[in-house]
């Protein structure tokens, strides 16, 4: 079976949910959501899920499958996620990969061999009581005796890979840094072609991802926080640290203005574009589409479209 899948990637607000559609409509594809928030159920505003519209009769998977109340891994979501891959594959379709959660992405492509403990335990419970107790340092220090190597990528600040490091080491007697390199070794589970979208200008990203944040006021993201704290979703719950969530969840409260939630929410968001680029250039084989002031969407169906036939895709 042909274990080829499109992806398409890039920063927030850089138009692919409409570059996903268009690729499954050529390539007889179905749309598997790479987004950490779009999971979420009653969340559609501020994760800017596609609208019934916007699929254009596209079977799209991984969007709004999570209670908000739920805190999922990369691992549970490459798990979920690659019984999608694995179903559209059966039926003879293409799998589109679309999203901006690079972890995700990678762990459901390379079919990643998550260590024990994925999920939490009782020792990672252990290891967070002890955290608190003892602090970083003292941790730290028994995970140089441990994993020298992952001791050393390490701050004290990195509380949650310390503890991670050490839950990996006690559950399974392999350090991290042992599973990560057989991981690594280990052939990827799809042939991925990737598409990465992206204005050539900055300056055009900023004002997108601005006009992006007013959208989503407009179309009511304060109701939304709203909907979700009346159907009892606590205010640490995840779901709520998202990016607009987190600022308009204080605006409810009355904490912040909506004018300072917006100019917060712009500023974070661009953060976050950043981070993506900055993941996303690792990848040497990413096939760019770089946008000028406004996204010429035919233009750059065809250099994709292109792109994909001549590695073979049909």
């Amino acid at each position: 079976m042909d274990n080829t899948v499109l992806c398409v990637v890039g920063p927030t607000a850089c138009g692919k949910t409409k570059m996903g559609v268009a690729l499954a409509r050529r390539f007889r594809g179905e749309v598997v959501s790479v987004d950490s928030m779009q999971l979420y159920r009653g969340m559609a505003i501020g994760t800017a899920a596609p609208t019934a519209e916007e699929m254009e009769g596209i079977p799209h998977h991984m969007v709004a499958v999570a209670d908000p109340r739920e805190s999922w891994s990369a691992a549970r979501y490459a798990a979920e996620a690659d019984k999608c891959v694995q179903d559209i594959l059966r039926r003879g379709k293409r799998p589109v990969l679309v999203g901006g959660t690079g972890l995700y992405l990678d762990a459901l492509v390379r079919g990643t061999d998550f260590a024990a403990g994925s999920h939490g335990g009782p020792i990672r419970q252990r290891l967070q009581q002890r955290m608190e107790r003892q602090g970083a340092a003292a941790l730290l220090a028994e995970l140089q005796t441990i994993d020298p190597a992952a001791a050393a990528r390490l701050h004290l600040r990195d509380e949650k890979r310390i503890v991670r490091a050490l839950e990996v080491y006690y559950e399974t007697g392999e350090t991290i840094t042992e599973h990560d390199r057989k991981s690594r070794e280990t052939p990827p589970r799809y042939r991925a072609l990737r598409i990465g979208l992206a204005f050539r200008d900055r300056a055009d990203m900023w004002a997108r991802i601005d006009r992006r944040v007013d959208d989503m006021v407009a179309q009511g993201l304060l109701q939304e926080v709203e909907t979700l704290l009346q159907s009892g979703l606590p205010r640490d719950a995840t779901a709520l640290q998202a990016i607009g969530y987190k600022q308009f969840l204080a605006v409810a409260e009355g904490r912040a203005t909506v004018d300072e939630a917006i100019a917060e929410v712009k500023l974070r968001s661009r953060q976050y574009a950043k981070r993506q680029l900055t993941w996303l250039r690792r990848d040497e084989d990413i096939h760019w589409i770089l946008w000028e002031k406004t996204p010429d969407f035919p233009a750059g169906l065809q250099n994709a479209t292109e792109f994909l036939l001549s590695a073979g895709v049909c």
